[in-house]
């Protein structure tokens, strides 16, 4: 088990989900996998990449794997966590007796990840499949600057940026956001970073 202090008080708060949280980390610290704290909460890492964190949401626990498109799962227990996830999949508990009678396959699905790692299976993914909205196109032809921080993000951060901007319905809703961001996308942040 982890001696990393603030992994040890995540799971020691009292909080939603916490019993399902505490069932969930035996499963994959039987494995072959290093414990570590990332994104707020626990990461759990094969072979030099992360497999898959614990997390918790307002109706479930969730254990994300990150590559999930690369898993089997014969038991049907992964799904999106939103409609532009392209390759992350999350399991969503709700009790631990779910998690107790679902223990077989959670494991399995663990396993197999840290197998996807030491194999180096890749998610295929096209560079960039979406639309940039029109107003960061305009930004980016006219600022050398964004434009080469742009860039110099990763195709996941450009897309997440695209995305979060992109979808507001205004224009002037688009230009807050682009506003908002462009000082994250200057330093190489992504939507989620800190």
């Amino acid at each position: 088990m982890t001696q990393d202090p603030r992994i040890e008080a995540f799971f020691a708060a009292d909080g939603p989900w916490r019993a399902e949280l505490l069932a969930l980390r035996p499963l994959l610290l039987a494995e072959p996998v290093e414990e570590v704290l990332k994104w707020g909460g626990p990461a759990y890492a094969a072979h030099g990449a992360n497999l898959a964190i614990l997390g918790r949401l307002k109706e479930a626990a969730t254990l994300s794997f990150l590559k999930g498109v690369l898993l089997s799962d014969p038991e049907g227990l992964l799904e999106a966590p939103g409609e532009a996830s392209r390759s992350a999949r999350v399991i969503k508990l709700r009790s631990v007796a779910e998690i107790e009678a679902k223990a077989t396959a959670i494991t399995a699905l663990i396993r197999e990840a840290v197998e996807a790692e030491r194999q180096g299976r890749k998610v295929d993914l096209p560079p960039d499949d979406f639309d940039l909205p029109e107003e960061l196109s305009a930004r980016l032809a006219a600022d050398p600057g964004l434009a080469s921080a742009w860039q110099a993000l990763t195709p996941g951060r450009r897309r997440g940026w695209a995305l979060q901007i992109g979808r507001a319905k205004a224009s002037a809703t688009r230009l807050r956001r682009l506003e908002a961001a462009a000082p994250r996308i200057l330093a190489g942040k992504g939507i989620h970073d800190r």
